[in-house]
């Protein structure tokens, strides 16, 4: 609907968009965006309608706005840092999501990224990362504070084997994810996977996952499922509902400083 590109000190206030057949705001090369009060709508079932996409843009703030559609509320490109994301009702949609990165081989880069006192709620994720196999670059400095989740099939979700189809093979390189924290996530989950699924590249784990107060419980039923983690290191501040258990501590022993593709 709405593109910005090379476009420095721009605020978009009080808009709303209905049912743009994709991006509802782009935001290219920019830097210095301040998003505020916004209202998005798109059906539920409506491919690639992201609400705000950001690529190669900085210095971002996305403050107290409403946001349903059928794809990410917000979508964080690579080459984006500082990025803070407040007060955001999302959903249905697909959540909020880091990636995907590193599709084709390339190199991805995302920091310092900051998403709290939010509502995600009868969505396919709550707070996620994504990333392809065959990727390079890193991402890091991310916090998801505050956040409260209703009916979301994956409350929270890293995933390096981000596919779109059957047929993508493992690969020994990979974006590096590192220093993520998670704190005071709170809600319900749908029965249908994992509430904490943390899966990480073979070759280059995931380190420096924090996790504290989180609290997550199945929206029908009284059956907790269990976490699931995958070469996810990184430390368990408080017990959590679910048990967190799988998540490794420390720092693993394979990785080689050259392994590792840094920003």
């Amino acid at each position: 609907a709405i593109r910005f590109f090379m476009s420095s000190n721009v605020r978009v206030e009080g808009i709303r968009i209905k049912d743009s057949p994709q991006f509802h705001f782009r935001f290219d090369n920019c830097k210095n965006v301040h998003i505020e009060s916004i209202h998005i709508t798109a059906p539920a079932l409506s491919p690639n309608t992201d609400g705000i996409h950001i690529e190669n843009t900085n210095n971002v703030q996305i403050y107290n706005s409403v946001i349903s559609n059928g794809d990410d509320c917000v979508s964080i490109g690579s080459g984006c840092y500082d990025v803070d994301i407040r007060n955001v009702t999302c959903g249905p949609s697909h959540g909020i999501s880091i990636g995907s990165l590193g599709n084709h081989n390339s190199r991805a880069c995302a920091s310092n990224i900051t998403v709290r006192d939010s509502v995600i709620k009868n969505s396919d994720n709550g707070v996620r990362i994504k990333t392809w196999q065959g990727g390079s670059g890193a991402v890091s400095g991310v916090t998801f504070e505050n956040i409260h989740m209703d009916n979301v099939r994956n409350p929270i979700i890293i995933d390096q084997f981000y596919c779109l189809s059957k047929d993508c093979s493992n690969r020994t390189s990979a974006v590096y994810v590192s220093d993520i924290r998670y704190s005071e996530i709170r809600g319900t989950y749908d029965v249908r996977s994992p509430p904490m699924h943390l899966a990480c590249s073979d070759s280059i784990p995931c380190t420096n996952i924090t996790v504290s107060a989180v609290e997550l419980l199945p929206a029908e039923g009284d059956v907790v499922a269990d976490a699931f983690c995958w070469n996810a290191y990184g430390e368990l501040q408080t017990l959590t509902i679910p048990p967190l258990f799988c998540l490794q501590q420390g720092n693993p022993r394979s990785m080689l400083e050259n392994d590792v593709g840094y920003c």
